[in-house]
């Protein structure tokens, strides 16, 4: 990680004079850590596309090895086509990687660089700092992309946290 990256305190909210502009053009991305066969990258591509069009400039990545790396992959692309786009890099503490099989710590060094912003919202690993980073993310966004499959783990609790505080904002379920 570079010297670019922003630890916040747990708990800890970044104001800024345009978030409610922010909030009425970004997306947050949630999704499993295992891919299912019946997971589309093509789907997902036309999701981001779909609220690019529609405004959405925007998108909160968790950086989780999974769905999360393939949503940042797939924004990352985009921005050759849309260059107003941006990834935001959320990431729950140091070392996130840690555990991460090579391909996929590849996939996240690279995608973190591209990253227009990284935020790394705990200088160590405690727990709760996955769910920090979940709420962080979805109180920062106005919808949502989900590839969630169960009615329980990380996917499922920032689904639920998101409904909660935007009873009517739109989710993409993949």
């Amino acid at each position: 990680m570079t010297e670019q990256l922003k630890i916040l305190s747990d708990g800890e909210v970044r104001q800024s004079a345009d978030n409610e502009q922010q909030n009425a053009t970004a997306c947050v991305f949630t999704g499993h850590r295992e891919i299912g066969e019946d997971f589309s990258v093509r789907k997902l591509r036309a999701a981001i596309e779909s609220l690019i069009k529609e405004g959405v400039t925007t998108f909160y990545d968790g950086m989780a090895k999974g769905f999360d790396l393939v949503a940042a992959t797939v924004v990352l692309r985009l921005k050759n086509k849309y260059p107003q786009i941006r990834l935001i890099a959320c990431v729950p503490c140091y070392g996130q990687e840690k555990y991460f099989c090579e391909r996929d710590k590849k996939t996240y060094a690279e995608a973190l660089k591209k990253a227009d912003e990284q935020i790394v919202l705990s200088p160590a690993y405690y727990r709760g700092c996955m769910q920090a980073r979940d709420r962080y993310m979805a109180e920062r966004a106005q919808v949502m992309i989900a590839y969630c499959k169960k009615t329980e783990g990380g996917a499922a609790y920032t689904v639920k946290i998101f409904q909660k505080s935007h009873p009517s904002a739109k989710i993409i379920f993949l």
